[in-house]
């Protein structure tokens, strides 16, 4: 029992969830859409919040106010981003300096967003245990015959990821590098809230 909770202290992978955008094309914000009687983003927390010993940085931005109050920061750390109408560069940029001012030993940081429905502690924990296995630096979900969050990087990588510009986001990474990066299988991970009917379809299926 001993060696099994020594081998779970190991994992030093920070969890940041971009939760920033001012989801225009659904007219409120999406991270207090009611879900499973919670919200996406709270949902999306209690799951990252189950992966033994991972640190949690939520990157607010647009109605920041309406959603900070909404968290427990007993549980999790939050990250204001200013410059959140620049695109989602600035908010991975924002959550990893976060992480690395917060947790400077930290090796791995997976990305992931609130409007993801169907992510689980699971998911989280399979990029973990393939980065385990392989050693690949990027471990990336894949679903509907692309790559995408949530996505682990290992720290190799935290430099480029630093140097993102405006809509630049994780996937210009997974492109440039992608000799090392392996994936998991995320079944409905293509399903994200962008639009009301999004989000009907989703209720609908409850």
């Amino acid at each position: 029992m001993e060696f099994i909770m020594e081998h779970k202290n190991q994992n030093k992978t920070g969890i940041v969830i971009l939760a920033a955008g001012n989801s225009s094309r659904l007219g409120q914000p999406k991270q207090l859409l009611g879900y499973k009687d919670s919200t996406l983003l709270k949902n999306t927390i209690a799951e990252a919040s189950l992966v033994p010993n991972a640190k949690i940085i939520v990157v607010t931005g647009a109605n920041n106010q309406l959603i900070e109050e909404e968290l427990d920061p007993s549980k999790i750390k939050i990250s204001f981003n200013p410059d959140w109408e620049f695109g989602m560069a600035s908010s991975i940029v924002n959550g990893l300096q976060k992480l690395l001012t917060l947790y400077p030993d930290y090796e791995n940081c997976i990305f992931a967003v609130c409007d993801q429905p169907y992510v689980s502690s699971l998911i989280f924990e399979n990029l973990i245990q393939e980065y385990n296995k392989t050693g690949k630096g990027i471990v990336a979900s894949a679903y509907s015959e692309t790559l995408g969050t949530p996505v682990l990087f290992h720290k190799k990588y935290f430099a480029e990821l630093l140097e993102l510009k405006g809509q630049e986001g994780a996937k210009k990474i997974i492109s440039k590098f992608s000799d090392d990066v392996v994936s998991i299988l995320f079944e409905k991970g293509n399903i994200d809230i962008d639009t009301e009917d999004d989000y009907n379809k989703l209720m609908s299926e409850f």
